[in-house]
């Protein structure tokens, strides 16, 4: 590969740093592994025909007036947004991969706005190529980082907050686990923390990620406790999402 630099940004403090920099010839894959990339994943896996990521609730709700047919679906909280919350009305579906069921989605278009996971999306506007990332479809991603060959690779962590999240810096290091024997020269420093956090982890991953602030406030909730362990599944939706230069995101 003649890939120069592989790169983990670890917090939203970097990737809002984005906006600065060159990309057209960076890919970045975004992980928000609890649990917005893995949701997008899930839908586009079951027929999805488009998401369009919003940062705002504001800016889900315009979309759903300009196209009365389009499903909103989002959190705050970690919680499906409700109508007091919107100041207009409640949301058809949440964040939660395992309500984009197929006879839900299959064939709607979807504005999605979270916590994190939106934002660090819109993060790499002007990229070359935005992929979606999550365990469900790591293999798929291995694989089409190899095909396209980027000159840059990004791998960027939705994270809490404003803080580094353990389950995307777990999610970011098995990505470059599977790429290290291609790769490895090109690793910064925080590839390399990334990768080494996955390899002491790799045997225990639900473990590990269920010790994580976001697992341990979804765990929390009994609704919602189950899509912790669902989203460290391994590649059982081997589609990628990737964003379009309208901001969209399809297959």
């Amino acid at each position: 590969m003649n890939c120069s630099e592989l790169n983990v940004l670890l917090s939203p403090f970097e990737y809002e740093s984005l906006s600065n920099i060159n990309l057209s010839q960076t890919s970045c894959v975004v992980f928000d592994v609890l649990r917005a990339t893995s949701t997008m994943t899930v839908a586009l896996a079951n027929g999805a025909k488009e998401i369009i990521p919003c940062e705002s609730i504001e800016e889900a709700i315009a979309a759903r007036e300009a196209d009365p047919e389009l499903i909103l679906a989002g959190e705050r909280g970690g919680k499906r947004i409700t109508s007091k919350l919107s100041n207009s009305f409640d949301f058809d579906l949440g964040n939660s991969p395992r309500e984009m069921k197929h006879e839900f989605v299959f064939g709607k278009r979807i504005a999605t706005t979270t916590t994190n996971g939106t934002r660090a999306i819109k993060a790499c506007q002007g990229a070359q190529q935005v992929l979606i990332g999550s365990f469900l479809n790591m293999s798929a991603l291995k694989q089409k980082i190899l095909d396209t060959n980027p000159e840059r690779l990004f791998l960027v962590c939705a994270g809490t907050a404003e803080k580094m999240a353990l389950e995307d810096t777990l999610g970011a290091g098995a990505l470059c686990d599977l790429l290290w024997p291609n790769l490895e020269k090109a690793a910064t420093d925080s590839a390399r923390l990334a990768c080494g956090i996955y390899r002491k982890n790799d045997m225990k991953l639900l473990e590990a990620a269920s010790e994580a602030k976001n697992a341990r406030h979804l765990l929390s909730i009994p609704e919602l406790a189950q899509d912790v362990e669902f989203c460290m599944q391994r590649d059982t939706h081997p589609v990628i999402g990737l964003m379009n230069t309208d901001g969209s995101i399809t297959i």
